[in-house]
């Protein structure tokens, strides 16, 4: 008989510890801790059109737009990732375990996919996401064409939009429009 090898679980304390010792940023769950990939040129770019387009909605709302250094720690997940970008809207609410700035709020998430990332950002993390209780949209920006996925939430529903070259689509939550184009400008995306 084989006898399989135990992987080690890490508390979320041991996970706070390593992420600030580290140089490169971590995903916790459940009880595993994974390193993030850094992105390229192209994708540092398009999640920066994404944040703008978005911070230049904001107005008097009581919002704020961050960008990939906010934590966002998904409750009913036990998950800690560091999105693209996030919107928190109304008073900050901290995690109380974590140090620094790991929000419970956030209105809407932000993630650019990669080669590596595509099928997670699409599938696992989406249905992770959707457990955020105050989560009303997810955007989802394509590494291999020009393509931004919005899924979002009104009341308990959740529905996709799907915006392509020449196109927009809209965020709801922030009285917002992505035009595709706009994001893509000056990418090597068609």
């Amino acid at each position: 008989m084989v006898q399989r090898q135990q992987l080690h679980r890490y508390t979320y304390a041991e996970y706070v510890a390593l992420e600030q010792l580290s140089a490169t940023k971590h995903e916790f769950l459940d009880g595993e801790i994974y390193a993030m990939a850094g992105g390229s040129e192209d994708h540092s770019a398009l999640a920066a059109e994404v944040l703008r387009c978005l911070g230049n909605t904001v107005g008097n709302r009581p919002c704020r737009v961050h960008p990939s250094d906010m934590r966002i720690y998904a409750e009913a997940a036990g998950f800690a990732t560091f999105p693209d970008g996030a919107v928190i809207c109304g008073p900050f609410q901290q995690h109380p375990p974590s140090p620094n700035a790991t929000a419970l709020n956030p209105q809407v998430l932000l993630e650019v996919t990669s080669d590596s990332s595509v099928e997670y950002d699409t599938g696992a993390k989406l249905e992770i996401y959707r457990t955020i209780p105050t989560l009303r949209e997810y955007i989802v920006v394509s590494h291999r064409e020009r393509r931004i996925t919005v899924h979002g939430r009104r009341g308990t529903e959740w529905s996709t939009h799907v915006a392509i070259a020449g196109g927009r689509v809209r965020i709801e939550s922030m009285d917002a429009e992505l035009v595709v184009d706009e994001i893509y400008r000056g990418s090597a995306i068609s």
